[in-house]
């Protein structure tokens, strides 16, 4: 006889796995893969047109979507072939405890839905991004708030958070301006995130951070609460353009970049700030090695400002894709990262929290952002 133990984790996996072929029924409805299935197969036939690249920004936008599609269905796909075995596998692990015990069979079993578990998980969460430009690359800037050097040091902390966060997900990060503070850390940064739904990601971020630590600015070493905030927008691809730029409309300016020493920024004397003068906002870039790449740079993410503004004034509820705009300072954080006296990591909107607080400034955030994301499905 095999042990009781035994038996008990086989039923109880047994209806993990009975739950997971529900879930994933439930999904084949919510992410419309038969419609995807149409899809990708009307894009294959337009794939197939010997004609496709004579429209060279529609051709790239087909296979990029199809590519797409093909990612998605083949993922989608190995679940099923994935549920289909573990089915099979529980016939064999039954008879086995009721007859000759086969150990490798069982814990293959158990191992077999732990990962359906993860990826069912996975796929469920991703149906949270299902904006309008939640698959866009994102626009990110952080600008440090009340906490003096505290603070700017806080947002060069914050930089490397989410470069490690993007990095874990196997995103890359182009930094595009950064102005360094009076004695250390950055007044502001702002840099690209590139990746499949690195908007919808990090959109969930948008706010005031504030971090509570033993000050390491401060001779007595006494406890400092410092803020820093971070906007977020989706950056536009090029046949998704939603607004003109009239070059009347711009006042451009160069200058020698004042990066930390190249750790964030190239010093040349290429850098370029865009003032859009009919709406007063500004966009500096300073990464790229040549004025004309920089000025590129800056009109890209302008449009997408411009864009966003836009879209705000056009309609009430694109307010969540926006965002409220709070003081970076007391009462508006949306998260408090806690090192004194005690470790905590918590988020005040979704009740998400970590006691893991070194973990989470290397780039462990994908538990904060998924609860935010369920937290605004919920509510809408």
């Amino acid at each position: 006889m095999v042990d009781v133990k035994v038996e008990h984790a086989f039923r109880d996996a047994v209806a993990i796995l009975e739950g997971l072929e529900r879930r994933w029924e439930a999904a084949r409805d919510y992410l419309k893969i038969d419609a995807q299935r149409a899809r990708h197969e009307l894009l294959s036939t337009v794939v197939a047109d010997p004609n496709l690249w004579d429209d060279q920004d529609h051709a790239r936008s087909v296979t990029t979507e199809l590519g797409r599609l093909n990612n998605d269905l083949e993922a989608f796909d190995a679940l099923r072939g994935s549920l289909d075995d573990a089915t099979v596998l529980v016939e064999f692990v039954r008879d086995s405890i009721s007859g000759v015990f086969d150990r490798t069979s069982f814990d293959e079993f158990l191992a077999a839905v732990d990962a359906l578990d993860r990826d069912i998980t996975s796929l469920e969460t991703q149906s949270l991004l299902n904006g309008p430009y939640d698959e866009n690359d994102a626009i990110v800037e952080l600008h440090a708030g009340a906490g003096g050097t505290d603070a700017q040091d806080w947002t060069e902390m914050l930089l490397r958070m989410y470069s490690r966060w993007a990095e874990r997900r196997g995103f890359t990060v182009e930094i595009d301006e950064a102005t360094e503070g009076q004695e250390a850390g950055l007044l502001s940064a702002t840099f690209i995130v590139t990746g499949r739904f690195a908007y919808g990601w990090l959109s969930a971020e948008r706010g005031v951070h504030r971090l509570v630590r033993m000050s390491p600015f401060d001779s007595q070493a006494r406890r400092q609460t410092s803020f820093a905030s971070l906007d977020v927008t989706p950056l536009l691809t090029d046949d998704a353009s939603e607004v003109e730029i009239d070059d009347k409309d711009l006042r451009i300016d160069t200058y020698r970049s004042s990066g930390a020493g190249g750790q964030h920024v190239n010093k040349t004397d290429s850098a370029i700030r865009v003032t859009h003068l009919p709406s007063g906002i500004v966009v500096s870039c300073q990464n790229e090695r040549s004025q004309h790449q920089n000025r590129a740079r800056a009109l890209q993410i302008l449009e997408a400002k411009l864009a966003e503004r836009a879209r705000e004034e056009r309609r009430a509820e694109m307010d969540a894709l926006s965002g409220s705009r709070s003081d970076n300072a007391w009462g508006s954080q949306i998260r408090s990262y806690v090192q004194a006296p005690y470790q905590l990591v918590k988020d005040h909107r979704s009740e998400f929290e970590s006691g893991n607080v070194d973990a989470v400034l290397d780039g462990d955030l994908d538990g904060f952002m998924e609860a935010e994301l369920r937290r605004q499905r919920s509510q809408s």
